[in-house]
């Protein structure tokens, strides 16, 4: 037996030896000197974006509605001599209106900006006959994924702090600095109100991480960028109208919009961090399984686009 696998070795050695010298990474059809740590930074990746139209236009969106809801308030007549919301003292301050801007933005418009920037990150690639290219540059799949997201995520970042800066300054503008006034009767000094919108801004950012690996999720398993981001607005519309639901009793509490108005907690004395915590941890949860999948959806995807 032995001297079998020795002669099997040496005739396997024989054979190797006939093959010639190793082939060089060139003649592979890799550059030499190929780093794929270098390929697709991010800072062409950002370029490339913010030259797109719906970039512009989803940016600018978020400066002009402040300067709409302004128009709509001054235009509007106050009826109502009860100070019962957020919306009813909007007209409070920089910080009041700050928060009716993020009021009226969290349950829809921040969801369909975040899962444009998300959604039609991979799936434009491929309707544009461009993802396979790309991946031919050669650029690793999980680099490019990554790549994306961090895009996607600075973009959907950005967009939420320029609407919430420029309805500070439009508010200031239009009704001064005054304090923060809550609906319960709590106010806080510009400076905390600062500081409690910031607490406000990350949670969002954070809660909503959900609609980003949802619509990332969709934007590799599509061709298609409009069935990517409608797709993740449907489902968030469909998990807003179950928490409505009480029959659902406790079942609720696992919806990702379960905890999306959550960051009024930041807003009372003392901040109630419990359904904070909560919110954060399932909006986190949520985007991890779904960036996940994606990541092995798309390792295992055939690139014919």
């Amino acid at each position: 037996m032995t001297a079998a696998h020795d002669r099997s070795a040496e005739a396997a050695a024989h054979a190797l030896a006939s093959l010639g010298p190793p082939v060089d990474a060139t003649a592979s059809g890799v550059p030499h000197g190929f780093r794929p740590g270098r390929t697709l930074p991010v800072r062409v990746e950002v370029a490339r974006q913010l030259r797109r139209r719906r970039t512009q236009l989803s940016l600018g969106f978020m400066v002009a509605l402040p300067v709409i809801l302004w128009l709509a308030f001054s235009f509007g007549s106050d009826d109502n001599g009860s100070r019962s919301s957020f919306v009813d003292l909007a007209q409070g301050g920089a910080a009041n209106f700050a928060l009716v801007c993020l009021f009226f933005s969290t349950s829809f418009l921040l969801i369909v900006v975040i899962s444009l920037f998300f959604g039609d990150t991979v799936a434009s690639e491929a309707s544009w006959s461009s993802l396979r290219y790309l991946l031919a540059m050669p650029v690793p799949r999980l680099r490019l994924l990554r790549q994306k997201v961090v895009v996607a995520a600075l973009l959907s970042f950005v967009a939420l702090v320029l609407l919430t800066a420029t309805g500070w300054v439009v508010g200031a503008l239009a009704y001064g600095t005054g304090p923060l006034t809550t609906p319960i009767g709590d106010q806080f000094t510009p400076g905390t109100a600062v500081v409690r919108l910031s607490v406000v801004v990350a949670y969002v950012a954070v809660q909503l991480t959900w609609v980003a690996g949802l619509a990332f999720l969709l934007s590799v398993t599509t061709d298609a960028p409009l069935g990517a981001v409608g797709g993740a607005v449907l489902l968030s519309i469909v998990s807003q109208i179950l928490d409505q639901i009480s029959a659902l009793g406790t079942l609720r509490n696992w919806l990702p919009t379960h905890y999306s108005l959550a960051w009024t907690g930041a807003v009372v004395q003392p901040i109630r961090w419990d359904d904070m915590v909560r919110g954060a941890f399932s909006g986190l949860a949520y985007a991890a399984i779904f960036f996940t999948l994606a990541a092995l959806r798309f390792r295992r995807k055939d690139i014919t686009s």
